[in-house]
């Protein structure tokens, strides 16, 4: 690691400067350290509970069955999340040993689930739901709708008329950051807000959690932010300046594996104030302990940022253990709303 790396990870790691943007972009000649993947976790769901797996398989749209579905409004089709209902995150998903099935129920509220097929066929969809129109920010796109059989309980538990649906075959092609005039080729997503692939790392939680024992709050989890990929490093909020990262088996040569371009710092709502396992929103932390010190991205000056968001160069299985290398760097991030 030269001097110039060295000094640019410790100001990021005190992380009270708004980093310059010169658009550097460093190719990194050796990995010095360790990092590997310590979780993999999908939401099936848009703001329900997630799950955490072992294994699974990273596409360009994401890892699979990642935001595969989302709640709308019954009538207007618009969607629904956490920042507007937070017990949606009671809502909770579980898959099958092989699979093919994806369980929903809501266990605080009711013993009843309701099984879906995950990988539901082209028959089984014109049988069981309504291809429609469907809002997901300031994006129109497609997705089918189930109807209520499967509705129900949810409506019930949302107090609302809400219609689950599935992602439909229109590509929604990324926005911002991810644009085709910026990342340089057209990619297409699900039901994430922005970006396909999000990357979290536990020493900048660790850190995050220092601040807030010091200000006498509890430890709160990484589930709070929703990531899909938890690196295990060693400098807090060095991820700032990944550019291009890669994940390969131990013992893989370097210029194979999978591959990731670091699109954007993700810049926070007010969603990881929500405790995942009750519902209840602190009415402070961790955003104002955030705010202090996380408004690091001058695309976006008011809000805080934590983890990364990616868009997936290739396709195939990652696995809890596999290694995690930065590949380029850069002191160019900033946000870019969608255009």
């Amino acid at each position: 690691m030269t001097g110039k790396q060295r000094q640019l990870r410790e100001d990021i790691k005190s992380s009270m400067i708004y980093l310059p943007h010169c658009h550097v972009e460093r190719q990194i000649p050796e990995i010095t350290d360790v990092r590997t993947i310590i979780s993999l976790r999908i939401y099936p769901i848009k703001s329900c509970r997630g799950l955490t797996l072992p294994k699974t398989t990273l596409n360009k749209h994401g890892l699979a069955l990642d935001r595969r579905w989302m709640f709308v409004d019954a009538t207007t089709h618009e969607f629904i999340t956490i920042r507007q209902n937070p017990t949606m995150t009671l809502i909770t998903t579980a898959l099958d040993s092989t699979l093919t099935t994806l369980t929903l129920s809501v266990p605080s509220f009711s013993d009843k689930s309701i099984s879906i097929p995950a990988a539901p066929s082209p028959a089984w969809l014109a049988e069981n739901t309504t291809l429609a129109t469907v809002k997901i920010w300031d994006n129109v796109t497609d997705g089918y709708v189930y109807g209520p059989e499967v509705n129900a309980l949810f409506s019930e538990f949302l107090n609302r008329d809400v219609a689950l649906v599935y992602k439909g075959p229109t590509p929604r092609v990324l926005k911002g950051n991810g644009d085709p005039r910026v990342l340089g080729r057209e990619q297409h997503t699900f039901f994430p807000d922005v970006h396909p692939v999000l990357i979290a790392s536990e020493a900048s939680m660790n850190e995050l959690n220092e601040r807030l024992e010091g200000k006498g709050q509890e430890k709160i989890t990484v589930e709070r932010f929703r990531p899909n990929i938890v690196i295990k490093g060693v400098v807090p909020w060095e991820e700032d300046s990944w550019k291009v990262v890669r994940i390969l088996p131990d013992g893989e040569g370097r210029g194979k594996g999978l591959e990731l371009d670091v699109v954007a710092r993700c810049a926070r709502c007010q969603v990881p104030n929500v405790d995942p396992d009750t519902a209840v929103k602190n009415p402070k932390q961790p955003w104002d302990t955030l705010m202090a010190y996380r408004r690091v991205d001058e695309g976006m000056k008011y809000k805080p940022c934590f983890g990364m968001l990616s868009a997936p160069r290739n396709e195939g299985v990652v696995e809890v253990g596999m290694r995690f290398e930065v590949v380029e760097e850069t002191d160019g991030h900033r946000y870019i709303t969608g255009f």
